[in-house]
């Protein structure tokens, strides 16, 4: 999880504890403003809603709790939800049944594709919210070799020769037409220049090189760093994450504001803010919970994302997840996308 967790519940007293994890409980169960009253009838405690309340402006003072607008009664901020995640939940086990469910709907998948598509839908499906599952990480690859063929139109079939064996056909399209010779020429040049370099390495670091000396070199040079800059575009989100159920936010109330919605429903379908942060969990052991602003992304200020890596023979893919409003049931939800990494995982491991 997430650092910098609150380090003063040691300060607060049981009664202070048990009062706030009341009323916690039932703002993620109605979400509703939770009051006194509700509070001094609910936790069995013999205080008076005075007390109770006295108890409720401390606990805002130190930030886990807010009042929103007029109301009378109190919603844990996102600092309390943390507080509430990290030292207050009490996490169960899936029932047999509901494994076994999860576990026969994934094996029924062989092809990869379909697995990782199947996934997402059935965590959607239980959860009710919306669920990412990302796309299994090939294994680092360099470049042996590449070569360009001249097409109509302006147009050059790019071959490039990966040191896994793997061949990568694309077509690009270039602002000038280029000899076949030229384009020869180009692809030795690149190939004295790149060979050996891993893929991720010339997207970040070679090709920014390149373009600072674009200007500074002759034409062969800018036809070579022209079709490369193309070449070598990196996947798009959208071929790496696979996305479900993101109506299930429609009915959120904290989500229900329209402009809020149409931004977040643009970040599901752009996902590139929603890839970069689970790329950023796929090292964490277990589980991730972001909260709020922790994710680092305004368009998810008012959500809370769930995350867990998955692998295959120890060496981890991915990671699938849940976002939901902050207001998510974390006891029912986390134990369902910790366990479907686990599932994920098994049913890769069975398909190698």
């Amino acid at each position: 999880m997430p650092k910098n967790r609150p380090q003063f519940i040691t300060d607060l007293d049981e009664r202070s504890l048990l009062l706030f994890k009341s009323l916690v409980e039932h703002f993620i169960q109605d979400g509703y403003p939770v009051g006194s009253r509700t509070l001094s009838r609910d936790t069995g405690l013999a205080l008076s809603p005075a007390t109770i309340r006295n108890v409720m402006a401390d606990l805002e003072d130190i930030g886990l709790l807010r009042s929103p607008h007029t109301s009378a009664g109190r919603v844990p901020t996102a600092r309390g939800l943390r507080l509430f995640v990290d030292s207050l939940l009490s996490i169960e086990q899936l029932e047999e049944r509901q494994v076994r469910h999860l576990a026969q709907e994934m094996a029924a998948e062989a092809d990869m594709q379909h697995l990782i598509t199947r996934t997402s839908s059935l965590l959607s499906d239980i959860t009710n919210l919306a669920a990412v599952v990302m796309l299994p990480r090939r294994q680092i690859s360099s470049l042996e070799h590449i070569e360009f063929v001249s097409l109509s139109d302006n147009r050059i079939l790019v071959i490039l020769v990966l040191s896994n064996k793997e061949i990568q056909n694309r077509i690009i399209h270039t602002a000038k037409t280029y000899t076949q010779s030229q384009l020869q020429r180009s692809a030795n040049y690149l190939n004295s220049t790149l060979r050996g370099k891993d893929l991720d390495t010339i997207r970040a670091e070679v090709l920014m090189e390149l373009r600072k000396l674009q200007e500074d070199v002759n034409e062969l040079m800018q036809a070579a760093i022209e079709m490369a800059q193309q070449a070598f575009v990196s996947p798009t989100a959208a071929d790496d994450v696979v996305i479900s159920g993101q109506t299930n936010l429609m009915g959120v109330a904290e989500l229900s504001d329209l402009d809020k919605l149409k931004r977040l429903f643009e970040s599901f379908n752009q996902k590139r803010d929603i890839l970069h942060l689970l790329e950023n969990s796929i090292n964490a052991k277990g589980i991730q919970i972001f909260i709020g602003e922790e994710s680092g992304y305004e368009v998810l200020d008012n959500c809370s994302i769930v995350t867990s890596p998955y692998q295959s023979e120890g060496r981890i893919l991915g990671v699938l997840g849940v976002i939901g409003p902050t207001r998510m049931d974390y006891e029912r939800v986390i134990p369902v996308v910790d366990m479907t990494a686990k599932i994920l995982s098994s049913a890769l491991n069975s398909t190698d």
